[in-house]
Formats: C-alpha cells, sequence, structure tokens
C-alpha cells in the first residue's frame, strides 16, 4: 500500500483548496438560476422636440391577449410597469399610461399583448393672420381662374351628413351654423362641453357647414375639442378624440383634422381605424413648407391629405408638399365664423383652412352617394379636382384643385 508524507499531503490539500476557491468565485459571478434582465422593446417617436415626458400611448396586438384587456386589465397593465391609465380607447385597442420612466416604457413594449409604444406629444393648429376678404368658395365652384362672383352648389347641400370637426372646439350658437351644430366630446376636459376657447375650430367648421362660408351649407357639424384654448393638444387626447368619432358616427359622416405635427404612430393608428370603420377624413398638410410625408396626419395614406392654394392659384410658401398629398384647396386668406360673438368672422391662411373646404366637398359628395365608402369618396374628389391648376405645385405633388363634384 502506497504511502505519502505529511508534507506531500499537505501539498494537495492546498492544491484542492486553491481549486475550490477558483470554482467557487465562478459560480459567484454568475449565480444559479438567476433572473435574466427584462426584455425591452421600442418607442416610437422618443425624443421628439414635443415630447411629454413620462406619457405614452399603448396600441395593443390583434388577437386574444389584447382582447381579454378591457378597461381593468389595461388599467393593471399600465400599473404592471409603473404607470397609471390616463385614457382607455375602445374603438382602437389601446390606452394611454403616465408616469412611466423611459426604461418601464420599454419594458411595457414588451409584453406580449403590446403592439406598440409611442411617444406622448404636443400638437398644434397651423394657421396665420391676414386680412383680406374671402375668395374660396367661388373658387371651388368652377375650373376657371377667373371667377364669377358666385358660388354654385347642389342644393342637397351635404343634407344628411355629419361632420366630425375635430379641432378647438366650436362655438355652436354662431349663426352661422343656425342650429345646426352640436357638442360632442372634450379630451382637454374629459367632458362633452366642446366649446370654442381658441377660434380655430369654428373657423374651421363654419368653412366646412357654414350658412354664408360654408361649402355644405346644409350638413350638421359636430364638435369635437382636442386643442386647448392656446391651439394646443397632446397625442393622447387628440387619439381619444377620433376614438369618439368612431365609437359615436352614425350614417354618412366626414371627420376634418387641420392639426398636425411630427411624423406619430398612435394618431396615424387612430386615423386608419376610423376611416376603417367607415368615416371620411380630411387632413390638413401641414404649414412646415417641407415634404407632408413627415408629418401626421398627413401622412396617413387612408386620409385625404390637402395642401393649400391662394387666390392666383399657387402654392403658397407655407404648405407643406408631396406625393402625399391627395388635392389643393383654397387656403390663403379665408374668411369665416369665429368665436368672438355668434357673429363675429375672421380671415386666416393655412393648410388648415384649406382642408375644410374638402371636408365639405366630401360632405356634398356623400349626400349624394350616402353608401360611399372613404375610398370611394376620396377617388370622386380626386378624378373631379381641376388637374393642372396650380402654377408652381412642388416637386411630386399631384397637380390637383379641389371642385365640388356630386
Amino acid at each position: 500500500m502506497a504511502t505519502r508524507s505529511r508534507s506531500a499531503l499537505r501539498r494537495l490539500t492546498v492544491a484542492i483548496s486553491a481549486a475550490a476557491a477558483v470554482v467557487g468565485t465562478g459560480l459567484a459571478a454568475v449565480p444559479a438560476g438567476a433572473a435574466p434582465a427584462p426584455a425591452e422593446g421600442k418607442i416610437y417617436g422618443a425624443g421628439a422636440k414635443t415630447a411629454i415626458d413620462g406619457s405614452y400611448v399603448v396600441l395593443l396586438k390583434d388577437g386574444a391577449a389584447a382582447k381579454t384587456l378591457k378597461a381593468t386589465g389595461k388599467k393593471e397593465l399600465a400599473k404592471t410597469y409603473g404607470g397609471k391609465l390616463d385614457h382607455n380607447y375602445t374603438a382602437l385597442d389601446g390606452f394611454s399610461a403616465t408616469g412611466l420612466t423611459e426604461t418601464e416604457a420599454r419594458r411595457l413594449a414588451a409584453d406580449p399583448a403590446v403592439d406598440k409604444v409611442v411617444q406622448n406629444k404636443t400638437f398644434r393648429i397651423t394657421g396665420s393672420q391676414a386680412n383680406p376678404p374671402s375668395w374660396g368658395l367661388d373658387r371651388i365652384d368652377q375650373t376657371s381662374r377667373s371667377r364669377d362672383g358666385v358660388y354654385n352648389y347642389p342644393d342637397s347641400a351635404g343634407e344628411g351628413v355629419t361632420v366630425y370637426v375635430i379641432d378647438t372646439g366650436v362655438r355652436v350658437t354662431h349663426q352661422d351654423f343656425g342650429g345646426r351644430a352640436s357638442l360632442g366630446y372634450d379630451a382637454i376636459d374629459g367632458d362633452n362641453s366642446a366649446t370654442d376657447g381658441h377660434g380655430h375650430g369654428t373657423h374651421v367648421a363654419g368653412t366646412v357647414a357654414g350658412a354664408a362660408h360654408g361649402v355644405a351649407k346644409k350638413a350638421k357639424i359636430v364638435a369635437v375639442r382636442v386643442l386647448d384654448n392656446n391651439g394646443s393638444g397632446t397625442t393622447a387626447g387628440v387619439v381619444a378624440g377620433i376614438d369618439w368619432v368612431q365609437r359615436n358616427a352614425s350614417g354618412p359622416s366626414v371627420a376634418n383634422m387641420s392639426l398636425g405635427g411630427g411624423a406619430d404612430a398612435a394618431l396615424d393608428a387612430a386615423v386608419r381605424s376610423a376611416i376603417a370603420s367607415g368615416v371620411t377624413f380630411a387632413v390638413a398638410a401641414g404649414n412646415s413648407a417641407a415634404n407632408a410625408a413627415n408629418y401626421s396626419p398627413a401622412r396617413v395614406q387612408e386620409a385625404i391629405t390637402v395642401a393649400a392654394s391662394t387666390s392666383s392659384d399657387s402654392e403658397p410658401y407655407y404648405s407643406n408638399y408631396g406625393s402625399v398629398v391627395d388635392i389643393y384647396a383654397p387656403g390663403s386668406s379665408i374668411t369665416s365664423a369665429w368665436r368672438s360673438s355668434d357673429t363675429s368672422t375672421n380671415t386666416i391662411s393655412g393648410t388648415s383652412m384649406a382642408s375644410p373646404h374638402v371636408a365639405g366637398a366630401a360632405a356634398i359628395y356623400l349626400g349624394r352617394h350616402t353608401g360611399a365608402t372613404p375610398a370611394q369618396v376620396a377617388s370622386a374628389l380626386s378624378s373631379g379636382a381641376t388637374a393642372g391648376a396650380i402654377t408652381n405645385a412642388t416637386g411630386s405633388t399631384p397637380n390637383r384643385l379641389l371642385k365640388v363634384v356630386e
């Protein structure tokens, strides 16, 4: 039987102890059963100049997981990741949440039920002040640039059609509306008192359907307030307004959005959802003298995106442009109703003023074709437009100027 000296045994013991220490150190660095870092997803629109810190719009996936998330489920989902439910959207699958850090929002974006998490941000109206008399109605009833001083329109004039003005609210008592305007929803205050504290929404509504200033003189107006008295709103609030329109629209319906901002996936999704439900949308191209493809909701293909024209049939310096634009309409120096009193008017400019001309024309067409889809309405307006009228249309912008069609 072999034997070892005590010194040899000591050396062996030391070697075994040292080896154990090395192995022990390795195990301590990566403990058995340690949880992996939580998965993180993408935040769309992160870093936007007008981002609202800690506030996000969450779009859910189509499928069983999302469908089980009713209001309570959405509240718990937001809470799970450190946030608080703000708006619960029903027509659009999703919600808005506040109180989330960027890391928490990224983890929420990786949840199996979530399609997208979009940074909430501020939107503003578009428009600049001017004072010449209005001319737009006279231009859109004829192909000739030489106006005849008369606005000719079908006697139906949009009767039976409802136009939702998603804006700063509307002074529904203004005499130009003749009792055809009503208050719908107020995303700013969370109620249905969508009165106008700014003026922009009343002006837009007057161009859509005012008895004196409007295109569709017999259409109904419903005020949907998503912008405050300073003309400012958020993605979450605008989406809430669109969501309300989709849930409440009945019969032939048009929506006008004379607002916009940078590209926003949540806003785009809400507009697409409402259009898919049957509501025709006219949206302003924007006033940044830039490609409208980089702005929401102007870039939504299913919407009718409207650039502005001047009284001389030129593209004004401020109007956005590009292939996503569908049509031009009068936008410079447009006179319409104002919020100051039941008889007040104002003259302002912008693609915000162009879009309601198209919304009114859409209402006139729907009044005669009550079963027309949004795509059919858009096609009819594009086909009936005056081709080649704009003298300086930018680049790939379709050169079509609005003309009312029946």
